[in-house]
């Protein structure tokens, strides 16, 4: 894609800030499916950013919260994407004060930057054809307009959102007037509008450039802006992070771009496009397009099937059988078991409702917990006990620390540590074992150049991760 005649290149703007409880139980609050590799080896996150790399492009802007931001740039170096600006929300406000937020700061260094806004969790199979609806995007943002991508549909879709093709724009090929949002439709409201055609799906990514997405927000959306320009003013940076400031963007709305801005402009204009797009809002749309078997299967991981017909099983945790039933999604975790009719997957947020009336962690949190050093899960938990393993990565380290209710044995497994214990530092390798009394303090460290891997057996009346002192964080998290 050559964009040099525009004299600007495009800053891909990915918008990382969902929750995803559609795909529970893999995807939860804690570590939702953007995060995951549900479509290829790579996470979504890093699918989305890859599309978006090249001489064409710059380093992305990243949009998310606060207890995502390491995974977000772990992810993006794994990707060996380089250069990220990760943005980082206080509160959720939707779509459109994060796009301000983004836009803003592209501005700062080129007012007239092109912007592609994806969102992190969306599969797109065929590259060329994107590429192509890429550059014809380019040419109408260029051109001062704000561009939408409409999806050609394939079916008459209710989980999704419609867009109505107006008129061709005779000087931009393949370019088209915006004529209306459909807001999802029932059944038999998307067979009409399959039927007559010109109505494309809501894609959710838009182009356009920072100048024209700020201007038509001063003047359709005023309150948005100026929120978030006071909470850009106040913004402070720390590691690969900018905070945006808490007071100023909490006092912005919560509405998404198509609302504030997108079905209110007059510089609205379309882009169709068939790139093989699905937003893998449910698990049956990602049966949709995950590889079948002759029995129109899908299974992964520790998964047996016997006279099994048109299911998806998948399982992250122990053996997941199924036998004598057809039209199934079957989705076992380490910790939580999902059966649900195909039918019935757009409708598994109603679990996470229930879920979280009942109080159960289950609904947000996954038994594995990720922090920018590694990670830890929980194996057993008693009366006064709990085990962990705790896996940190290579060259990384914990805080410096201590607690004031529990005791701690740590068991290296695979690795070598560098253990701090108050005025004490010695290298624990495999098969030894370190002491940490009530109230030292300490820390632990991989020097190696393989994952650490230690069971961690914790002691004493109270073991909530909130009982910690940092004394010194590389994380910034003191």
């Amino acid at each position: 894609m050559d964009l040099v005649e525009y004299g600007h290149k495009i800053v891909p703007v990915i918008l990382s800030g969902g929750s995803g409880t559609r795909l529970w139980p893999v995807s939860r609050k804690s570590f939702p499916k953007q995060f995951w590799p549900l479509i290829s080896e790579r996470s979504m996150l890093a699918d989305t950013a890859l599309r978006a790399a090249g001489a064409q492009f710059t380093p992305p802007i990243v949009v998310t919260n606060q207890d995502h931001r390491f995974v977000v740039a772990e992810q993006l170096r794994d990707a060996g994407i380089q250069g990220a600006q990760i943005l980082l929300e206080p509160v959720g406000r939707n779509s459109a004060p994060a796009i301000a937020a983004a836009a803003l700061l592209a501005a700062e260094s080129d007012p007239d930057a092109l912007l592609w806004i994806m969102p992190a969790d969306a599969s797109i199979s065929d590259l060329t054809a994107l590429e192509a609806a890429v550059k014809t995007a380019a040419m109408a943002a260029g051109a001062g307009y704000f561009v939408t991508f409409g999806m050609q549909p394939t079916k008459p879709e209710t989980g999704y959102g419609y867009i109505a093709q107006g008129a061709a724009m005779t000087d931009l090929p393949g370019v088209f007037k915006l004529d209306r949002f459909i807001e999802k439709p029932d059944a038999t409201t998307a067979a009409s509008l399959l039927a007559e055609g010109g109505n494309l799906w809501n894609s959710g990514m838009f182009m356009f450039r920072a100048s024209v997405l700020l201007g038509e927000m001063e003047r359709l959306a005023p309150e948005i802006l100026d929120a978030v320009g006071a909470a850009m003013l106040t913004r402070t940076t720390d590691l690969d992070f900018i905070r945006l400031g808490a007071e100023a963007f909490t006092t912005a709305p919560d509405i998404s771009i198509d609302y504030a801005i997108a079905e209110k402009t007059d510089k609205a204009v379309v882009v169709p496009a068939a790139i093989g797009w699905s937003d893998v809002g449910s698990w049956s749309a990602l049966a949709d397009i995950a590889p079948k078997d002759a029995d129109e299967n899908f299974a992964l991981g520790d998964v047996v099937l016997e006279n099994v017909h048109n299911s998806y099983a998948r399982s992250d945790g122990i053996m997941t059988a199924l036998l004598g039933v057809r039209d199934l999604v079957v989705v076992t975790t380490q910790d939580a078991v999902l059966v649900a009719h195909k039918s019935e997957a757009q409708n598994v947020k109603k679990i996470v409702d229930r879920l979280k009336a009942l109080k159960r962690p289950e609904a947000d949190t996954h038994n594995r917990t990720y922090r920018p050093w590694g990670f830890y899960e929980s194996l057993i938990q008693g009366d006064r006990f709990q085990v962990k393993r705790i896996v940190v990565w290579p060259g990384q380290k914990l805080s410096l620390q201590k607690h004031f209710h529990r005791a701690e044995h740590w068991v290296v497994v695979a690795g070598c540590a560098t253990v701090t214990r108050d005025d004490e530092i010695r290298v624990v390798h495999e098969n030894e074992s370190v002491y940490l009394p009530l109230g030292c303090i300490h820390r632990m460290e991989n020097p190696g150049k393989i994952p650490l891997t230690v069971i961690e057996v914790q002691s004493g009346p109270y073991l909530g991760e909130d009982d910690i002192v940092r004394f010194e964080d590389n994380y910034g998290r003191n």
